[in-house]
C-alpha cells in the first residue's frame, strides 16, 4: 500500500498564488492529485500553475477575491466544471497586513480581516458542500492559526477570525460526518512568508516574535503541506 497517494483526486485551493498555500498545492500535486488554484494575484498563480505542471499534474488557475461570495460560488462552478468533481478542498486564503492595539483599532479593519480569513472559508464551504455531501466523500482542511487558539495581543481581528474558523471547522466535522465527509483544521504557528517578510528579516523583530517558540525558529510554508496531503 502507498501511503498518501493521491491520484485521481482532484483539489481545490484558495490563497495558492503563494506562501502557505502554494506549498499546500504543490504538495498535492507531488502525491497525485489535480489542482484548481484560486487567488487574487495571477502572477502568483500562473507560478504556482508552473510548479504544479512540473509534478505532471493539471493546474486551473482560477483568479477570483474570495471576500466576495459571488466570486467564490463562480469559482467552484469553474473549478467543478473544469475537475469534473471536487475531493479536496483547502481553505488557506487569509493574513493580516496590521498589528495593532484594540482601542486604536478601526472598524474596517476589522470587518475587512473577518471577511478575508473566516468569511471566505464560510463562503466556500456553502458553496461547495453540497457537492462533497452528493458525492458521500471529500476532505474539507480549513487553514486556520494558533492566533486563534491563544491570546494574540495587537491581533484581535485576525485572532478572533482564526478562533471562529476553528469553531466553524468543529461544527462541520460533525454535522457532515456521518454524510462521508471529514472537515479539519491547520493550526501553524509563525510561519516566514512574503507576508510578513518585515518581520523575519529584521533580526530584532524577528527574533522577539519567535521568543516564545520552543524550537526558536520561524516555520516554513512546506512543513504545513504534509498535514494537508494527511488530511
Amino acid at each position: 500500500m502507498t501511503l498518501f497517494d493521491l491520484t485521481g483526486r482532484k483539489a481545490f485551493v484558495t490563497g495558492a498564488s503563494r506562501g502557505i498555500g502554494q506549498a499546500i498545492a504543490v504538495a498535492l500535486a507531488q502525491a497525485g492529485a489535480d489542482v484548481a488554484l484560486v487567488a487574487r494575484s495571477e502572477d502568483g498563480l500562473a507560478a504556482t500553475a508552473a510548479q504544479v505542471a512540473a509534478c505532471g499534474r493539471d493546474a486551473f488557475v482560477i483568479p477570483a477575491d474570495v471576500t466576495r461570495q459571488q466570486a467564490v460560488e463562480a469559482a467552484v462552478a469553474t473549478a467543478i466544471e473544469r475537475l469534473g468533481h471536487v475531493d479536496v478542498v483547502v481553505n488557506n486564503a487569509g493574513g493580516s497586513n496590521f498589528a495593532v492595539p484594540f482601542l486604536d483599532l478601526r472598524l474596517p479593519g476589522w470587518d475587512k480581516l473577518i471577511k478575508l480569513n473566516l468569511d471566505s472559508a464560510m463562503y466556500v464551504c456553502h458553496a461547495i458542500g453540497g457537492h462533497l455531501v452528493g458525492r458521500g466523500t471529500g476532505s474539507v482542511i480549513n487553514v486556520a492559526s494558533v492566533a486563534g487558539l491563544v491570546g494574540s495581543p495587537f491581533l484581535s481581528p485576525y485572532a478572533a477570525a482564526k478562533a471562529g474558523l476553528v469553531s466553524l471547522t468543529k461544527s462541520l466535522a460533525v454535522e457532515w460526518a456521518a454524510l462521508g465527509v471529514r472537515v479539519n483544521a491547520i493550526c501553524p504557528g509563525w510561519t516566514a512568508t512574503e507576508l510578513n517578510r518585515n518581520l523575519w528579516e529584521d533580526e530584532t523583530a524577528g527574533k522577539a516574535t519567535i521568543a516564545t517558540v520552543p524550537m526558536q525558529r520561524w516555520g516554513r510554508a512546506e512543513e504545513m503541506a504534509g498535514a494537508a496531503v494527511f488530511l
